[in-house]
C-alpha cells in the first residue's frame, strides 16, 4: 500500500493558530505552483514501488481549487502511477467554499472523502481565530455534502481553546456526534511559536486551557466519542467501525508514501525527503536543479524510534515484534513501570497505550527511544 499527499498552500486567511506552511496572496504564481506540482508528479514516478491506495488533497486550503485544477492533478497522477480502483481520495475543504456546484464536482472527479475543517461550534471563537466561515455554515456544508451523497465525512475539531469549559466542550461534542458524520480529528490547541496566537498570548490577550484542563477535555472526548459507537483508533483520530482514514493510517503504520508539493514531505521506508517551505524556490526549482528538496536516511535508531513513537498513537499499539531488536533489560523494566502505573498494556508482543496512558504517549515513548 501507497500514498500520494499533495500540498495545496494556498488559503483565503491567516488563521489565528495556524503554522502550516501556506500563502494568502497566491493568484500571480497560482498556475506556475500548479503547474511545477505536475511536473513533480512527472518525475518521481519511480519512488512508489506499490499501486497507489490513497489520494489526499492537504494544505493549505484545497477546495480553492477549481475543478479543472483537480482534474488536471488527477489525470497527472493516473497518467503516472498505478492507481486502484478503490482507492480513497481525500479533500481537504473548508465551510465556505462547499456549495452544490462543487460537491457535484468533486463527486465527478470521483473524491470520495471530504475532511471539513469545523473547528469550533462557537462563533465567538471562530471570530479570533480568524476563520472565514460561521458556524451555521460549517453545519449546512456537512449536511449538503450528506444531501449529495458523500457517504466518508470527517471533520477537525479543537479543543483546549480560551474559555472553553466542560460543559460546553460536552454540549459541542454532543451535536458533532448528532451530525451524522463518519469521522472526526479533535486536536489540542498548541501555541506555535511564529502566529498570531502566540502573540496574542504573549498580550494576555487570550489564554489557552491549562494542562489539567485541556487532559479534561481530551477524557471527556474519548468517553463521548465511545458512546457515540466512535472508535478511537489513534490519538487524535475517532472513526465509526471500518472508516478509518486509509492515508493517515499508512503514516502511522510506517508505510510509504509520496508528498508532491512545498513543505511536503515523504517516505520510503528508509528515508525521508522533504521539499522547501517557499512557495517561489519551488516552483521556480522543480526539473531545474535539486535545491526544492532535502533527504536524509534514517539510522535503525530513527526507525526503531519513529515506529514506537507512531505504534503507540495507534489503537493497535507498538509491535514490539517488528522492531529490528528486542527489548533491552533497561527498557523492559521502563515498560514494566508503565504498565504499573496504569499507562499501558502487553498483548500479543503489541504495547497497547491506555486511556490515561494516552495523556502520555510522546513521554513514554521518548524513554523507550535509542539515540545514536
Amino acid at each position: 500500500m501507497s500514498g500520494i499527499y499533495l500540498h495545496i498552500p494556498f488559503c483565503r486567511k491567516r488563521c489565528t493558530y495556524c503554522d502550516f506552511h501556506f500563502s494568502t496572496t497566491f493568484e500571480s504564481y497560482r498556475a506556475d505552483l500548479l503547474a511545477a506540482m505536475m511536473q513533480e508528479l512527472g518525475l518521481r514516478t519511480n519512488e512508489l514501488k506499490e499501486p497507489v491506495q490513497t489520494i489526499y488533497f492537504g494544505g493549505g486550503t484545497p477546495s480553492l481549487l477549481s475543478p479543472k485544477e483537480l482534474t488536471a492533478i488527477l489525470q497527472q497522477i493516473n497518467a503516472n502511477y498505478q492507481v486502484s480502483t478503490t482507492a480513497e481520495i481525500t479533500l481537504e475543504a473548508n465551510p465556505e467554499d462547499i456549495n452544490q456546484e462543487q460537491l457535484e464536482a468533486w463527486k465527478q472527479l470521483g473524491i470520495n472523502r471530504l475532511s471539513i475543517g469545523i473547528q469550533t461550534l462557537s462563533s465567538e471563537t471562530l471570530n479570533w481565530m480568524n476563520r472565514a466561515h460561521a458556524v451555521h455554515e460549517g453545519l449546512t456544508a456537512i449536511q449538503l455534502a450528506q444531501q449529495l451523497g458523500f457517504s466518508n465525512i470527517s471533520i477537525d475539531l479543537i479543543y483546549g481553546l480560551p474559555g472553553l469549559d466542560i460543559a460546553t466542550w460536552k454540549e459541542t461534542l454532543q451535536k458533532v456526534f448528532q451530525l451524522g458524520i463518519q469521522h472526526l480529528s479533535a486536536y489540542c490547541l498548541t501555541v506555535e511559536p511564529k502566529t498570531a496566537l502566540n502573540h496574542l498570548v504573549q498580550k494576555k490577550k487570550l489564554q489557552p486551557a491549562d494542562e489539567v484542563l485541556q487532559n479534561e477535555q481530551f477524557l471527556v472526548l474519548i468517553d463521548l466519542a465511545k458512546q457515540a459507537g466512535f472508535e478511537q483508533y489513534e490519538i487524535s483520530n475517532f472513526a465509526r467501525p471500518g472508516l478509518h482514514s486509509k492515508h493517515n493510517s499508512s503514516y502511522w503504520a510506517f508505510k510509504p508514501y509520496l508528498g508532491v508539493g512545498p513543505s511536503a514531505h515523504s517516505f520510503d521506508g528508509q528515508k525521508r525527503r522533504w521539499n522547501v517551505r517557499n512557495n517561489t524556490q519551488y516552483t521556480r526549482s522543480v526539473g531545474k536543479n535539486d535545491n526544492w528538496f532535502e533527504w536524509e536516511n534514517l539510522t535503525p535508531n530513527e526507525r526503531r524510534n519513529e515506529q514506537i513513537l507512531l505504534g503507540l498513537r495507534t489503537k493497535w499499539g507498538l509491535n514490539a515484534a517488528a522492531l529490528e531488536a528486542p527489548w533491552s533489560q533497561k527498557e523492559n523494566a521502563q515498560i514494566e513501570e508503565f504498565a504499573r502505573l496504569g499507562w499501558l498494556t502487553f498483548e500479543d508482543q503489541h504495547l497497547i497505550l491506555t486511556d490515561k496512558g494516552k495523556l502520555h504517549a510522546d513521554g513514554i515513548a521518548a524513554e523507550l527511544f535509542r539515540v545514536d
